[in-house]
C-alpha cells in the first residue's frame, strides 16, 4: 500500500504535467476519452477490481460506458488526473495486476 500511496500522486502530477506541455487550451476540444482495461481479466465475471475502478471513476462523476473487453469514459482536461488517480487507486487496492489506460483528445459531441 505504500508504493501505492507514494506513486499514485506523483502520476497525477506528471499527467497534468504533460497535459499543460501540450496546451489544450489553444483548442476548443478540451475532452479527453480514457479507455481502460483492468486485470486480471476472467469474461462475463468482473471482479471486485474492475467493479471498484469503474466505481471511482462514476464517483468522480464521469460516465462509464462498461463493455466486454474494457470500458471508456470522457471527461474535461482539467478532470483527467484525478479520473485516472481515482481509477487506478481503486482497481490496485481491490486486486488488479494490470491497469492498461489510453487517453486521447476527442471532439466533444
Amino acid at each position: 500500500m505504500l508504493i501505492m500511496e507514494s506513486f499514485v500522486p506523483d502520476s497525477v502530477t506528471l499527467l497534468g504535467e504533460f497535459l499543460d506541455a501540450l496546451d489544450v487550451r489553444q483548442y476548443d476540444q478540451d475532452v479527453y476519452e480514457l479507455e481502460f482495461t483492468v486485470e486480471p481479466f476472467v469474461e462475463g465475471a468482473p471482479g471486485p477490481h474492475v467493479q471498484a475502478a469503474v466505481d471511482a471513476v462514476t464517483a468522480a462523476g464521469a460516465a462509464v460506458d462498461f463493455g466486454p473487453f474494457g470500458s471508456t469514459c470522457r471527461a474535461a482536461a482539467d478532470d483527467v488526473p484525478e479520473l485516472v488517480a481515482a481509477l487506478t487507486s481503486a482497481a490496485l487496492a481491490n486486486g488488479a495486476t494490470h491497469v492498461h489506460l489510453h487517453v486521447a483528445q476527442v471532439e466533444d459531441k
